[in-house]
């Protein structure tokens, strides 16, 4: 993820599979550290499917917490 600032501005989002319709619904929109905290309290399935926007990437959840 380029962007590194924890202030930085960005979208937390739960992308559900084929079976659920396959929609991205919206956790959060507002600083990176507080889409972080956020996406830490979830459960172990949705954490498998919450996403991070940010102004210039887009990352897996998992990607950013499990090298």
């Amino acid at each position: 993820m380029r962007t590194t600032d924890d202030t930085a501005t960005v979208r937390l989002y739960f992308l559900g599979d084929a079976a659920e319709g396959g929609l991205a619904q919206t956790l959060m929109y507002g600083p990176l550290a507080e889409a972080l905290a956020m996406a830490a309290r979830q459960g172990a399935a949705v954490q498998d499917g919450l996403w991070i926007a940010t102004s210039n990437d887009v990352i897996a959840w998992r990607d950013l917490v499990d090298p």
